[in-house]
C-alpha cells in the first residue's frame, strides 16, 4: 500500500474538519485538488474513507481507523519541524498549551513572561474544564497542560510548580461570616454553589466532606467560576474555590474566606503531558521556565 505524506496530510485535515471546503482553505488548495487527492488515497486503500449525506461529511469505519494514525503522524511531523527550526533559530516554533479553567487567573502572566523571553514562540492557549483537558491529553492535541490533580486513568508525566489552596467563600452578609470557627458539620444545611459533576474542584470538595461524614446537596450547579463568584457575592450561597480564583474579591471584601475547620486544602498546580509524548525544544524550554519562575511570579501576584 503506497500513499504519499501529502495525501495523508490532506486526509487528516478533511477528517478533522469534516469539510472539504474548510480543508482546502486551511491547506491553501482548491477544493477539486483536495477531492482528487482523497479519491486517489481511497483507490490506494481500496475502501471509501468518507461518505456524504446531504451537505454533511462523515468518516467511514476505514476512515476512522486511518484518521487515528494520521493525526499521530501529523503531530510527529509538526514536532520534527519545530525541533529543526529551534536548532536553526533558537527557541522558536509553536507551543500548544491547555489550562484548566481555574488556572486562567494566573497562567496568562506566566505565559506573557515566557513570550517576552522568547519572542519567536507562537503560542496557542485553550481553556477547558477537567473533562476537556483529559480528552486533549488523551488525543495528543496539546503539548502541555496546566491543571491540578492529573488523571489517574492514563499514563502522564507531571511536574508540580506551585501550591494551590482551596477555601470556602461567602458574602460578608452570610450568617457564618461572623463566626471565629466553622465546623464541617455546620455546612450540612447550607446552600452550596458548585461546579459541574466531573470538575476537579467539585471532586476535591466532595472528598473533603465525605471524610467528615458530611453530605450536601448543591443549590445550583454552574460550569463557570465567574458565575459562581457573582452568585456568592449576591448572597445565593457559599462556594468552594481556589484562592487564585477569588483573590481580587477577597482583597476588596466582596467575598470572605470562611474559617472552616480543616481548610484550606492545599494541593499542587502541575504541568502535565502524556508519558509517551516527546516534547519539542520550545515545550522543554517552557517546562524549565515554569519550574524555575512560577513560584516567584505567583508570589508577586499575591
Amino acid at each position: 500500500m503506497h500513499f504519499t505524506f501529502r495525501q495523508l496530510q490532506i486526509f487528516e485535515s478533511v477528517a478533522r474538519l469534516l469539510s472539504f471546503s474548510r480543508a482546502s482553505e486551511e491547506l491553501h488548495l482548491t477544493q477539486p485538488a483536495v477531492s482528487m487527492q482523497i479519491k486517489q488515497l481511497e483507490e490506494v486503500v481500496a475502501m471509501p474513507l468518507f461518505e456524504q449525506m446531504g451537505k454533511r461529511v462523515f468518516l467511514t469505519q476505514a476512515g476512522e481507523e486511518l484518521y487515528q494514525h494520521a493525526r499521530v503522524i501529523a503531530r510527529q511531523m509538526k514536532d520534527a519541524k519545530e525541533a529543526l527550526e529551534s536548532l536553526r533559530e533558537g527557541i522558536s516554533g509553536r507551543l500548544d498549551i491547555a489550562i484548566i479553567s481555574t488556572a486562567k487567573y494566573f497562567a496568562p502572566s506566566l505565559l506573557s513572561r515566557f513570550c517576552e523571553l522568547h519572542p519567536a514562540v507562537q503560542l496557542k492557549l485553550s481553556v477547558s474544564n477537567r473533562a476537556g483537558i483529559v480528552q486533549q491529553l488523551q488525543h495528543n492535541e496539546v503539548d502541555l497542560v496546566i491543571m491540578g490533580q492529573p488523571p489517574q486513568e492514563m499514563g502522564v508525566t507531571m511536574a508540580p510548580f506551585a501550591r494551590n489552596a482551596h477555601i470556602i467563600v461567602a458574602s460578608a452578609r452570610h450568617p457564618l461570616a461572623a463566626k471565629r470557627e466553622v465546623a464541617v458539620t455546620d455546612l450540612v444545611q447550607e446552600a452550596f454553589l458548585m461546579r459541574e459533576r466531573g470538575s476537579g474542584t467539585r471532586q476535591l470538595l466532595e472528598r473533603f466532606l465525605s471524610s467528615h461524614g458530611v453530605e450536601i446537596q448543591p443549590r445550583m450547579e454552574m460550569s463557570s467560576n465567574e458565575t459562581i463568584k457573582q452568585a456568592a457575592i449576591a448572597g445565593m450561597g457559599m462556594a468552594f474555590l481556589s484562592e487564585h480564583t477569588v483573590k481580587l474579591e477577597l482583597q476588596t471584601g466582596r467575598l470572605l474566606s470562611l474559617p472552616v475547620a480543616g481548610l484550606p486544602i492545599v494541593r499542587d498546580w502541575n504541568l502535565v503531558h502524556h508519558r509517551d509524548k516527546r516534547l519539542s525544544p520550545v515545550a522543554r524550554a517552557f517546562k524549565a521556565f515554569l519550574l524555575e519562575q512560577a513560584s516567584v511570579t505567583l508570589a508577586k501576584m499575591a
